[in-house]
């Protein structure tokens, strides 16, 4: 057993310096981290310089990374959130897989494949890499994107479609009866439903409640992690995904109010057993069997990149996004997942594959998961090409024919209809400036319109779209999304169609200021800052420095890109002008007491003036202000009075 130890811990840390190694020289060259582990695996494993002896352990360590991200997925992405995205996940999700698996038993049918053989080819390819697509929208901050929500929406589809995939494979070899698989569904489904209902409603949320009040950190871990692991292991008793289990108890916790801090817990373990996951990826690649059989593995890689990305944007369209949101959708879901694993084992067993089927099949996978993250770095980019000849097709699916006659001028284009893009249409409301609302959730666009409001659906980055909204007599184009690469492709177009137009950027980062005044943006505003910025004027104005002076002040910090905030090192700004003009001197607000010496009194008896120094230069009576009150003004009690003086001189006359 010592020996089993031993080597399992070389390996691990054999392992672990590949792993550094590569992610340190392909960070440079801007690879995302999922292929470096892929190549440690591939290297350290029997296949590459055999270092990794005991693969059932890590195996075992790859399989608790899969079940610790579904989890942390599921506390992501509550039953609300299911139900707000059920367009994605019902229509989205059905359509994919069915989509898939049509084309690909098709395929399979033409190159003499029995129909029970090909159906279940059919079933592994329709599976992509919740994994992998999730790590990669996390590392580039596109979860909440329009094509990562809808990308999300599409795995958990598929991710709950493993379990009636898993319970029909042996009634397609022939080794089950029908009737029996079909009860032990129902009874699993019931039994698990049940339980996750009793404790998302009861039992999790007092444990954790107990735990959050005894402020014991152990307590509230083991809690989390026993409740991950003991509904995995409950799926598992009835024949079904452990990481489904998993994924069902991250939505028990997630609807407790201790989620978040839930996830801040389970993070350091979803990372470092999601990493075993890609190298346990990377181990099973055969690479004399590829180099045996390149031809044959390059055709099915690209055949089965092109048939996963044709029917994830046929499915993300018909779930009602933009044909660019669409085609990135595509490119997200185009590679063979993990639970393609688990079913090919289980498929295997039951005599569908042989050995060298089974390995063909693996090495392609593998090829295509290697291959994703390199997709999915240039869908930003290859998006717009690929997504106009659809746009063509399906030209502004809302347009009226006479928009651009009836058309507002001067108005304001807002794109993005979240928190930031109401409280900009509020403002305009309030302001009396007519706007236009591009957005591209559909369910929101209806929302809207039932209210009235002067929104319409699409995506901004295509100028079509901007046309429809009036681009070319729009005075200012306001752009409030979380999507950095349309956000881009949004202002290069929107220059490009009204070189005169005025564009206001807000962005989370100020990384991403210089690429998009580059591009066409007059002002770029940075979140970061902004606040500092706000903050830093609310302290000039209580030292009197004049209005004209701050927002000069202000002009200067934005124009210069925030420069002088941005580096502790920066060159010595100097404002003379705007120095402390009255150092000494302080406005404050104080409210007239029952027992103070002035209530009943009139101004001028009170003498504070010329006992104190002090004037009041207002009085505050319910909702009547007397600004410069006259020396008859009487003061009552309750008042609130604005005075201007010393601060020795203002504690003397009011609480001495």
């Amino acid at each position: 057993m010592e020996g089993q130890l031993a080597s399992l811990f070389t390996g691990i840390v054999v392992v672990f310096l590949i792993a550094v190694l590569l992610l340190i020289i392909l960070y440079r060259v801007k690879i995302p981290s999922v292929v470096a582990f892929l190549i440690a695996g591939l290297i350290a494993g029997p296949a590459g310089l055999g270092l990794i002896t005991n693969e059932e352990s890590i195996s075992f360590f790859a399989e608790l990374g899969v079940i610790f991200l579904l989890f942390t997925i599921g506390l992501e992405f509550s039953v609300s959130r299911i139900l707000k995205s059920r367009r994605y996940v019902l229509i989205g999700g059905l359509t994919q897989v069915i989509t898939t698996i049509i084309i690909w038993t098709v395929l399979m049918q033409v190159t003499g494949m029995d129909i029970a053989h090909a159906f279940f080819w059919g079933m592994l390819i329709s599976l992509s890499s919740t994994a992998i697509v999730m790590k990669v929208l996390a590392d580039r901050m596109e979860v909440d994107s329009p094509h990562g929500r809808a990308t999300l929406g599409i795995l958990i589809f598929q991710d709950l479609i493993v379990i009636p995939m898993v319970m029909v494979t042996p009634v397609l070899a022939g080794t089950s009866d029908p009737d029996v698989s079909l009860a032990k569904l129902v009874i699993g489904s019931v039994v698990i439903v049940s339980v996750v209902y009793i404790a998302s409603r009861y039992v999790v949320p007092a444990l954790l409640l107990h735990a959050a009040r005894l402020k014991n950190r152990e307590m509230f871990l083991f809690i989390v992690m026993g409740t991950c692991l003991m509904v995995a292991y409950l799926t598992s008793e009835f024949g079904l995904s452990m990481a489904l289990g998993a994924f069902l108890a991250g939505i028990i916790i997630s609807e407790s109010e201790y989620s978040t801090h839930a996830m801040s817990s389970i993070l350091p373990f979803r990372d470092l057993f999601t990493s075993f996951f890609f190298i346990s990826i990377g181990m099973i690649f055969n690479v004399n069997y590829f180099l045996n059989n390149p031809l044959v593995i390059a055709e099915l890689v690209l055949l089965v990149i092109g048939v996963k990305y044709a029917a994830g944007t046929i499915a993300a369209l018909l779930a009602g996004l933009a044909p660019r949101a669409s085609v990135m959708t595509g490119i997200s879901l185009a590679q063979v997942g993990e639970f393609s694993f688990v079913l090919a084992t289980t498929g295997t067993s039951l005599g569908f594959f042989a050995q060298d089927q089974f390995q063909l099949f693996l090495d392609v996978s593998v090829v295509t998961m290697g291959v994703a993250p390199i997709l999915m770095g240039l869908s930003g980019r290859i998006a717009a090409p690929l997504s106009s000849p659809l746009c063509r097709i399906m030209p502004n699916r809302e347009q009226s024919p006479d928009v651009q006659e009836q058309g507002p001028e001067d108005h304001i284009i807002i794109v993005g209809y979240g928190l930031n893009g109401k409280n900009v249409a509020r403002s305009a409301d309030i302001a009396g400036v007519p706007y236009r609302i591009i957005e591209m959730n559909p369910d929101t666009v209806r929302e809207e319109k039932a209210k009235g409001k002067p929104i319409m659906f699409g995506d901004a980055a295509q100028g079509e779209v901007l046309k429809k909204a009036g681009i070319s007599k729009a005075r200012v184009l306001v752009i409030v999304v979380n999507d950095p690469f349309g956000t881009q492709q949004v202002v290069q177009t929107a220059r490009m169609l009204n070189p005169g137009i005025h564009i206001i950027v807000r962005t989370r980062y100020m990384g991403e200021v210089k690429t998009l005044m580059e591009l066409g943006a007059d002002e770029v505003i940075p979140e970061e800052f902004e606040t500092a910025v706000e903050i830093f004027t609310r302290i000039l104005y209580t030292y009197l420095i004049p209005t004209t002076e701050i927002e000069r002040l202000v002009r200067e910090i934005r124009a210069g890109g925030y420069q002088m905030l941005r580096s502790i090192n920066t060159p010595a700004y100097t404002f003379d002008d705007l120095r402390v003009l009255v150092p000494d001197i302080e406005i404050r607000t104080i409210r007239i007491s029952d027992g103070s010496p002035y209530t009943k009194k009139m101004l001028k008896e009170t003498m504070i003036r010329s006992n104190f120094q002090v004037s009041i230069v207002a009085i505050r009576r319910g909702q009547q202000m007397t600004v410069s009150p006259g020396g008859e003004e009487i003061l009552n009690s309750g008042d609130l009075v604005m005075v201007l003086g010393r601060p020795d001189d203002i504690t003397k006359a009011f609480f001495s």
